[in-house]
């Protein structure tokens, strides 16, 4: 089955993968019961927030999960905004974000981070629309720069009143504003491969893929 399973420095108990256009689109129950992970995942009814949950709970509606439990699946659904996977090195916590723009914006990727409740994290960037296609308007541009002056950097200018958003890169500058210095990935492009990846900016009505996190 089409999966990616990140290259990262993950300790050997965190099990992680990301499903793709192959594994069958993850909306789908039909879909999800042929993935090969431990348990029944943690799905979340995701609004583009910031809300995280510590799995497991009974609540859904967040857009980033962690969990200390061993075989509690952890998971977000995607299709052109990004996953972000986070490991304790320890292998005592996992955790991962629904970050697009609104949520990467709002501040997702620090709450998950900070619920992890550890200083030793690592991370991985899994597919999410690339930096040469995600064009967004001045008032996204904005938004990023009253939170942070660094955001600058991420975007390129194209016609009046528009930029190229390089979503991997403002991840990178949170994480590492968090305290995570080792962040893997991000060099994908769900818009620009669609016969691996689905893209709700290129087709509109589309599948979902899945980011599954866990620890053995």
């Amino acid at each position: 089955m089409g999966t990616i399973s990140p290259a990262w420095s993950a300790p050997p108990a965190v099990r992680a993968l990301v499903t793709t256009r192959e594994s069958g689109d993850m909306a789908s129950p039909a879909a999800r019961v042929r993935l090969p992970v431990p348990a029944q995942p943690r799905w979340l009814k995701q609004v583009h927030g910031i809300r995280v949950l510590v799995q497991p709970s009974d609540e859904r509606e967040a857009d980033a999960a962690v969990t200390r439990e061993r075989g509690v699946v952890c998971a977000v659904m995607t299709a052109d905004c990004l996953p972000v996977l986070i490991a304790d090195r320890g292998g005592s916590a996992v955790g991962v974000a629904h970050a697009g723009w609104r949520g990467l914006c709002a501040g997702v990727v620090e709450a998950t981070a900070q619920a992890m409740r550890s200083r030793d994290l690592v991370a991985w960037l899994g597919p999410a629309i690339g930096p040469r296609v995600y064009e967004v308007g001045d008032e996204v541009r904005a938004k990023f720069l009253a939170a942070d002056d660094a955001a600058a950097a991420a975007f390129a200018p194209t016609r009046p009143g528009h930029w190229l958003l390089d979503l991997y890169a403002v991840a990178r500058q949170r994480l590492h504003g968090a305290g995570v210095t080792e962040v893997s990935g991000g060099d994908f492009c769900t818009y620009s491969e669609p016969e691996r990846f689905y893209s709700y900016r290129r087709e509109g009505s589309t599948g979902r893929m899945a980011a599954l996190i866990w620890i053995e």
